[in-house]
């Protein structure tokens, strides 16, 4: 008897829906991991997704291939909603095939990702794959640089999310590594160009998928994961929060949330954070969380050069870019992997028309043959291209020290910062006032009879005259000296007056960053 057109579709609908079979899907759950749909299932708001391509299958012939054709081939693609606004999604499927890329699965996320650039909607990754199909050769390949092209083209003009949920290596680790933003589920994901037993052929190094390229290793290591987290749902639901803070593409400003918190209220607790002593330190996220909306800041990359922080928060309602110096690492230093990590941040928040919040306590960049030689130069400047490029509205607060060509590049209102402010407390000179007395006072030190009390006057003449922001605020450098329970109350007017901003670079195809 042939079967009823409804029934055949109802049979193959179900067919897609159990993918490797139910076999791999319990081996999926043993290892701690949700499957492809379930996935996409904790991800959108419940019933919003729509599934595109369910019963694409490969093409390939060789290898035994043509008997193995399991619909959505490895790949569940769609759209659907997050807090009521559209994202589309792909999210790889390790039961098929182990979640290798093939030719009509690039294919299936090639389609998605085009969809999203048109309609200006953010794309989030889902990944868990073993690779390129090799059955495939060359054709997998260039599936895979399909989609490189594509992350290259919407960069900047759609935000793009990576989560690494299980596997991912060799050429495949460069479609994340453009986008935006990486999240990694620990003990279960890993990432790497070359896998362990390559590294052992090559450099006789013996090392484990973990230590490789695990999550620890790039949340500590490498910088390249900005959060981990202990499971799959948990980093299902940061990518939900992330996006709070985000608009859906470069045309559209973040969206403004209500602030239940008081926005002309001083808060008394700032003014008693930053110590006299110049040489303590204090935690700079207690001067942020007692800034932002309480319980809005969402650090990342927070194991990862931690002389910087950087994050998203809400002012007075506003979504805004954190960027602040941390004092109780390395003293606040800028060094090489902060000032990259930093720029990146800075220049994600300008594609995007999210204000940038920069709190500055910087003593320099940090001196040293392995600063030197690693480029701290190059490094260095890359933050502050980023800044200087910047045409977001921009909002700096100098808490404590900014010294030298740091306080520069930490958003200065000399690369374009539209509102500084600065703490009682706020040192603004070339260097620290010993190391100053000890340069232009150094004949005079030299010859006393006593040198170390000469220093010691001459280092608080030195202190009196630049060590605070007066001098910076007589020439307009700072636009007000303000105590610092009124933090808040400034940062939320000076957002509200800045909504409107609009500034243009001069015309070019782009600039050359120094990479």
């Amino acid at each position: 008897m042939k079967e009823h057109p409804f029934d055949k579709l109802a049979r193959k609908n179900a067919e897609a829906l159990v993918a490797g079979g139910q076999e791999r899907i319990e081996r999926q759950h043993a290892k701690g991991k949700l499957t492809a749909r379930e996935r996409i299932e904790v991800l959108l708001d419940p019933g919003t997704f729509e599934e595109i391509g369910r019963f694409v299958t490969h093409r390939s012939h060789e290898f035994g291939l043509e008997k193995q054709r399991i619909l959505g081939d490895g790949v569940v693609t769609g759209y659907g909603k997050i807090h009521g606004r559209d994202v589309f999604v792909f999210s790889q499927d390790f039961t098929v095939f182990g979640g290798s890329l093939s030719e009509a699965h690039a294919q299936k996320i090639c389609r998605i990702m085009d969809l999203a650039m048109q309609n200006g909607v953010p794309i989030i990754g889902l990944n868990d794959s073993g690779g390129a199909r090799i059955h495939e050769g060359v054709v997998s390949l260039a599936g895979y640089a399909d989609i490189f092209y594509r992350n290259t083209l919407a960069s900047g003009v759609i935000p793009q999310i990576s989560a690494i949920m299980g596997p991912c290596a060799g050429g495949a680790v460069y479609s994340p590594a453009i986008t935006d933003f990486i999240f990694m589920v620990e003990h279960s994901s890993y990432m790497f160009v070359t896998g362990p037993n390559v590294v052992k052929t090559v450099t006789h190094e013996e090392v484990t998928f973990e230590d490789l390229g695990g999550a620890y290793v790039h949340a500590t290591k490498s910088g390249i994961a900005h959060r981990t987290f202990p499971n799959d749902i948990e980093c299902l639901n940061a990518i939900r929060k992330l996006l709070t803070y985000l608009p859906q593409n470069c045309e559209e400003k973040p969206p403004k949330l209500p602030c239940y918190d008081p926005i002309d209220e001083e808060n008394p607790e700032l003014n008693h954070i930053v110590p006299l002593d110049p040489n303590k330190s204090y935690d700079m996220h207690r001067v942020i969380e007692g800034v932002v909306d309480n319980g809005s800041f969402f650090e990342l990359q927070p194991d990862f050069a931690q002389n910087i922080i950087i994050g998203f928060a809400r002012i007075g309602g506003w979504s805004v870019g954190i960027v602040a110096n941390q004092p109780m690492e390395k003293a606040g230093t800028l060094d090489r992997l902060s000032s990259r990590k930093a720029a990146r941040f800075v220049r994600f928040c300008d594609a995007f028309n999210i204000p940038l919040v920069v709190f500055v306590d910087v003593p320099g960049f940090m001196p040293g043959t392995d600063q030197e030689w690693n480029g701290i130069i190059i490094h260095g400047a890359k933050l502050l291209y980023a800044f200087c490029e910047a045409t977001v509205p921009r909002i700096t607060v100098i808490t404590r020290k900014a010294y030298g060509g740091a306080y520069d590049v930490m958003n200065s209102k000399h690369i374009g910062a539209d509102f500084n402010f600065a703490w009682p407390t706020a040192e603004i000179a070339v260097m620290g006032p010993k190391g100053a007395a000890e340069i232009i006072f150094k004949k005079e030190i030299e010859n006393a009879a006593d040198p170390e009390a000469k220093l010691k006057a001459y280092t608080e003449e030195y202190t009196r005259i630049f060590a605070n922001p007066y001098r910076a605020a007589n020439r307009g450098f700072v636009d007000e000296v303000i105590y610092p329970s009124q933090t808040r109350i400034k940062i939320i007017k000076a957002l509200e007056l800045l909504k409107n901003k609009v500034a243009h670079l001069p015309k070019k195809k782009h600039g050359n960053i120094p990479l």
